[in-house]
């Protein structure tokens, strides 16, 4: 695996909760560098991108491969939920109400992408790509925050480049307020 290839960071802070058995969602998975590692760890992953070349590269995967146009049609997912969404890179706003609605109970958002700030490190720019301070967390209520990060992430030299980003970790408690839930911080 080439290390822009390598899984977010993000997503395996977060990995002991992930395992054999579970479902995940993969929105707007590009080439699948989500999906092959979720795949290996045994979760049932829901594959979906516009771009049905991007998504024939993971055929061998053993995922459900969805080609869907995210931003110009209805949402492809109705009524179904998973243990794990997950979203890196990627922003439409429309969606996010969508994918809070698609964690399960007892299932978890990892949501990571580009804010406002990432216009001076170079793309995206735009406005509509970026999240405002705060936006994440606001579109994860509802659900108990675990984690929550908006700053300036220092590129690796190795592929990845410095950027300005939001992430959140947050779950769908299966009793609000249980006091024995526990989420396990790395």
């Amino acid at each position: 695996m080439t290390p822009t290839a390598a899984p977010s960071p993000w997503l395996l802070r977060w990995q002991r909760h992930f395992g054999a058995g579970q479902t995940a969602l993969d929105l707007a998975c590009g080439s699948g560098r989500h999906v092959r590692w979720l795949r290996g760890r045994g979760l049932q992953v829901c594959a979906v991108d516009r771009d049905a070349q991007a998504l024939a590269t993971l055929q061998d995967s053993g995922a459900e491969l969805l080609v869907a146009d995210l931003e110009g049609a209805p949402w492809p997912l109705t009524d179904r939920r998973f243990d794990l969404v997950l979203v890196t890179n990627y922003l439409w706003r429309p969606l996010l109400p969508r994918l809070v609605e698609a964690v399960a109970p007892g299932g978890w958002l990892v949501y990571e992408t580009f804010a406002d700030g990432h216009q001076l490190l170079g793309r995206p720019s735009r406005p509509d790509f970026l999240l405002r301070h705060g936006e994440l967390l606001e579109a994860a209520r509802g659900l108990r925050i675990v984690a929550y990060e908006d700053g300036f992430a220092d590129g690796d030299g190795a592929g990845v480049n410095p950027r300005q980003i939001q992430r959140v970790a947050a779950v769908r408690e299966r009793t609000p307020g249980d006091p024995q839930a526990r989420y396990h911080l790395p």
